[in-house]
């Protein structure tokens, strides 16, 4: 039976797909598909089409009012899904109308209105599950979905059939969403999606500067299509608008699908079953990379023809460049052959000094922000003020002191003394670095916690062009689990390691490969990501962290406030600035510092392998690397950011002058 494209669009179910449609009368030119900018305008009466995919390219937002909005995908808006009333009355229809997968996006939160008795236990009334994937059963069996238990310890999973009943009602969702995130996981089937706008971001493009101005309250959104298809006469895909104003009538069950091309995008070729590599393919569109292809990469977009030799997963380490304004992001891999030295870290609380606690060494600061405490037995801390963070003790178990406060050493000339900081103290402080050694970015993330600042000092020869040695500074933040293709030119000549998430290109599978395999060592690059696949990587893994505590409303024992004895202008400068000259705790420092540029010795590079085995033999990082150059001093400070360090000194210079103009007998008549 005929119907038009937007009848039929409004009715596909996606896992159907791939569909094959007739055009059967419309507005067409004479001939096969006719292209506009890459999209079909027009079909010819006879036309076979195949529908391989479908996607939403924009959505038309209601307002209360009946207000209608076009709003492009890439609105930068953030919303606030409003969960849907209306209950599902079967595990299917939730499954056929929701998009599910292992990603956090597609793992939906529902309640059940009735008890739901289980072989190993029960879903009470009104608990909330998540459901985390479907298994399909290939042996004619019925299909199931995997769900788990909120709020309930200990873990408890279990499984529903796509035959089961009852009153299913989709929960309330707290995360914030941009329309892109909604467009590829929250739009369900035949259903409505009812959002409420939660922060319009500023942006640069005027284009959306008034979209959803002055707008509030409830918007129903309303996804506009496109179907991606091939034709039985040609080899490129083809976008057509949903509401292109033809008739089609679907015969699929009538004709051979081997007449079209199987077009695969790479998240096709990764999902392929092991079994299928390696193959020849045939690219249908050249690939594009969201940010700048390298130079290595160069030499892929003129192939026709290469060869997917596997899929795998592979590590790499998320890294941002330190500079205030537009900061590039990086994805580096273990292999980086590039040597790194340390870069101090800025710590806004006493908070992230407890979780900057490292496991092999102790952590030395200095205070760029005053606090009074007025709470029994906290200390207040000065500008200038050094501390030390002891390194953490094995096997030790945190209580309720110890979320409550940091206890650490504060240092005075040669002397300690034991001080508790108040986790929630609104201060600031600086590291001081005394390592000068050199590591690879796999010691990085084996030994410090994450993040972490370093600095590029060799780059690596094996690369073309190492993107990381410019960069002033960089954090690395986490490592990651990133699906990747190995693939290569015909002859073998060539390598490369292509990105299934961020690079875009189109293959056709041709053959199967029975030739050489892949070399052991394949080159794999340092890739630079976009604001916008960073801020995906990150939004959940940062979601995890438990936040600080939060200040007591009134002090437990508020004391008077303490006199505080004054000290000498000797004693404060020796504190305050860590690049005066001060006697180590060790032994007499002689440094001339012309002698030292004149002969800089570059600093050893610790063996990976040697390292490694006595920190698992229980020795600390510190214990392992006594034996350093001559040169390295204890005392030989190191700060990221003169600047900082020139108004650290100016507030103390300041402070000094108060304390001593008020002590100093005024001759004014």
């Amino acid at each position: 039976m005929a119907m038009t494209l937007s009848e039929f669009t409004r009715s596909l179910d996606p896992e159907t797909l791939p569909r094959i449609l007739q055009i059967q009368s419309g507005i067409y030119c004479p001939g096969s598909v006719y292209e506009l900018f890459g999209r079909a305008c027009s079909l010819s009466t006879g036309e076979l089409v195949k529908i391989i995919d479908i996607t939403i390219t924009r959505f038309i937002a209601q307002t209360s009012d009946g207000t209608e909005i076009i709003l492009p995908l890439d609105y930068p808006g953030l919303f606030r899904i409003v969960a849907d009333s209306e209950p599902y009355l079967s595990i299917q229809e939730i499954v056929h109308s929701l998009k599910i997968g292992d990603h956090v996006l597609g793992q939906p939160v529902f309640v059940s209105s009735g008890k739901i008795t289980l072989p190993q236990g029960s879903l009470k009334k009104r608990e909330s599950f998540r459901i985390t994937s479907v298994l399909r059963d290939l042996n004619g069996g019925e299909d199931r979905i995997v769900c788990e238990v909120l709020h309930r310890e200990p873990k408890f999973c279990f499984t529903l059939g796509f035959s089961q009943k009852g009153n299913f009602t989709e929960c309330e969702d707290d995360q914030f969403y941009t329309l892109q995130e909604l467009a590829k996981w929250k739009i369900p089937n035949g259903r409505q999606r009812i959002v409420t706008i939660v922060k319009d971001l500023p942006v640069k493009d005027l284009l959306f500067s008034n979209l959803l101005e002055n707008v509030c309250g409830e918007l129903t959104l309303s996804p506009v299509y496109e179907l991606q298809a091939v034709t039985s006469v040609g080899k490129d895909k083809v976008v057509i608008p949903s509401n292109l104003d033809v008739e089609v009538m679907e015969v699929t069950d009538q004709i051979d699908t081997s007449a079209f091309i199987q077009p695969l995008s790479l998240q096709d070729v990764f999902q392929k079953p092991c079994e299928i590599f390696p193959f020849v393919a045939e690219v249908i569109e050249s690939p594009t990379i969201e940010v700048n292809m390298p130079e290595e990469m160069a030499f892929l977009s003129n192939c026709k023809q290469i060869i997917v030799h596997c899929a795998y997963k592979a590590k790499r380490i998320l890294a941002t460049e330190i500079r205030q304004e537009s900061p590039k992001h990086f994805l580096i891999p273990s292999s980086y052959n590039g040597r790194l030295k340390r870069r101090p870290r800025e710590f806004p609380t006493s908070y992230d000094l407890k979780r900057a606690q490292s496991n092999t060494e102790n952590l030395h600061v200095v205070a760029t922000r005053a606090f009074d405490s007025v709470y029994d037995g906290l200390a207040s801390v000065l500008v200038g003020d050094e501390f030390q963070v002891k390194k953490k003790e094995p096997n030790h178990i945190e209580n309720r002191d110890t979320t409550e406060f940091l206890k650490c050493l504060k240092i005075k000339g040669k002397s300690q003394e034991v001080v508790r900081l108040p986790m929630f103290i609104d201060g600031g402080f600086m590291e001081v670095i005394h390592d000068k050694r050199q590591y690879s970015i796999s010691e990085i993330c084996h030994w410090f916690p994450l993040p972490f600042n370093v600095k590029v000092s060799v780059r690596d020869l094996s690369l073309k062009e190492d993107i990381l040695a410019g960069a002033p500074g960089l954090r690395i933040e986490e490592e990651i689990i990133d699906p990747y293709l190995l693939v290569s030119s015909t002859d073998l000549s060539s390598w490369w390691e292509i990105s299934v998430n961020r690079t875009h290109m189109t293959l056709h599978m041709d053959k199967t490969w029975n030739g050489g395999e892949p070399p052991s060592g394949v080159t794999s690059f340092v890739e630079m990501i976009s604001e916008k696949s960073y801020y995906t990587m990150r939004r959940y893994a940062v979601a995890t962290v438990t936040p600080p505590p939060r200040p007591p409303k009134t002090p437990k024992r508020p004391p008077e406030r303490p006199i505080r004895t004054q000290q000498t202008k000797s004693e404060k400068t020796s504190t305050c600035s860590p690049k005066l000259t001060v006697k180590s705790r060790e032994g007499p420092t002689d440094c001339n510092t012309a002698e030292m540029e004149k002969n800089t010795i570059i600093p050893a590079t610790l063996p990976r392998m040697t390292a490694q085995t006595a920190v698992s033999r229980g020795h600390s990082l510190e214990d392992v690397c006594v034996n350093q150059a001559k040169d390295d001093d204890a005392h030989d400070y190191e700060y990221i950011d003169e600047d900082e360090l020139e108004k650290i000194r100016k507030q103390f210079s300041e402070q000094s002058i108060s304390i001593s103009a008020k002590d100093k007998p005024s001759n004014t008549i």
